[in-house]
C-alpha cells in the first residue's frame, strides 16, 4: 500500500517540478501565486482552513490557495466539499492529502481518501464530494492556467 501511495506521488512530484521551473508572469485569471516564487517547503497536510483561505463563494466549502502559477499551470492547496461541476478549458489533477468519501468523476461515484491521484480531464464532471471522515484536503493542478468563469455547476 505505501508502494503504491509513493508511486502515485511521482507524476505530482514531477508536475510540480515542471511548473516551478518554467514560471513566468502569470495570467490574469490564474490563482494569485506567492508574491515572488522562491525554493520552499510547504507542508500542506499541516495547513488548516485559516491558512488556505476563506471560502470562495457558491462552491460548497471549497478554500483555495495558490503556491504556484505559471502560463502553463497553476498548483493550488484546496480543502473542503464541493458541488459537482466541471472546466471547458483546463485539465485537473488532485492529489488527496486527508479526508475521506466519495466524489464524482464522470458519471460515476468513487470513493476516494489520502494518497489517492484523481485525473480529470477537461469537460469531465467532478467534486460534489461527501466527505465521510474528516474535510477533504487536496493538492489541485490546472493544465493551462483554468480561465475565469471556467467553473460549471452541475445539478
Amino acid at each position: 500500500m505505501h508502494r503504491f501511495a509513493s508511486l502515485a506521488a511521482i507524476p505530482v512530484a514531477f508536475a510540480c517540478g515542471y511548473l516551478a521551473a518554467h514560471t513566468g508572469l502569470p495570467p490574469a485569471h490564474a490563482q494569485t501565486p506567492p508574491a515572488t516564487l522562491a525554493p520552499q517547503i510547504v507542508h500542506m497536510a499541516a495547513m488548516t482552513d485559516e491558512d488556505i483561505g476563506p471560502q470562495v463563494p457558491n462552491m460548497g466549502t471549497l478554500r483555495t490557495k495558490g503556491l504556484v502559477a505559471t502560463p502553463s499551470g497553476t498548483i493550488a492547496v484546496q480543502s473542503g466539499n464541493v458541488p459537482k461541476h466541471y472546466h471547458t478549458s483546463a485539465d485537473e489533477i488532485q492529489y488527496i492529502i486527508s479526508g475521506k468519501g466519495t466524489f464524482w468523476l464522470g458519471n460515476e461515484q468513487r470513493e476516494v481518501g489520502p494518497g489517492d491521484l484523481i485525473i480529470i480531464p477537461k469537460s469531465i464532471a467532478h467534486a460534489g464530494s461527501v466527505a465521510t471522515t474528516g474535510e477533504f484536503k487536496a493538492l489541485a493542478i490546472k493544465l493551462p492556467p483554468q480561465a475565469a468563469g471556467d467553473t460549471h455547476l452541475l445539478p
